[in-house]
């Protein structure tokens, strides 16, 4: 009886220990350095990313054109959908061609037709037909920094609501 029992328990181990070996990998050499297999990130690995434009995130930023406008009395400048506007110097006023306004997303408000833009805020243009322009009042140049798309177009006559 003692026999038996001995080697189901000795039948039992090898069968355990043979099921936890095929489990594992045991193989020194599994990942390959530098393969997206690989836990640790080589510089080689990240550079072949960057080189190839990458393959993860969003990418977000390609494409999209930023500079420095200059706008004169007379003119408006509209932004494209998704445009980005932050007046950076001059007094500028509001445009927008429908009853909405423009988002100021530093105050949080929004800003209608021919009211002051504060220079420093980010305004944002979720559709076309809004923009700014220098303050029909003031005379001076606006300098805008533009993320997106624009146009620059004749002022309209009235200046302003």
């Amino acid at each position: 009886m003692r026999k038996i029992g001995l080697t189901a328990l000795l039948i039992i181990a090898a069968a355990a220990g043979t099921m936890v070996y095929a489990n594992t990998d045991s193989r020194a050499d599994s990942h390959v350095p530098g393969s997206i297999d690989d836990p640790l990130v080589t510089k080689s690995y990240v550079d072949s990313l960057l080189a190839g434009g990458g393959t993860g995130g969003q990418g977000g930023a390609a494409g999209v054109r930023t500079e420095v406008v200059t706008v004169n009395p007379g003119e408006v400048l509209l932004g494209k959908q998704g445009a980005q506007f932050v007046v950076r110097a001059g007094k500028g006023v509001a445009y927008s061609a429908d009853p909405n306004g423009i988002s100021d997303v530093t105050d949080g408000k929004d800003i209608q037709n021919g009211e002051p833009v504060a220079n420093n805020h980010l305004l944002i243009f979720p559709r076309e037909g809004r923009g700014v322009m220098p303050d029909p009042k003031s005379n001076t140049r606006l300098t805008v920094f533009v993320i997106g798309g624009y146009e620059i177009a004749t002022a309209p006559s009235t200046g302003g609501s």
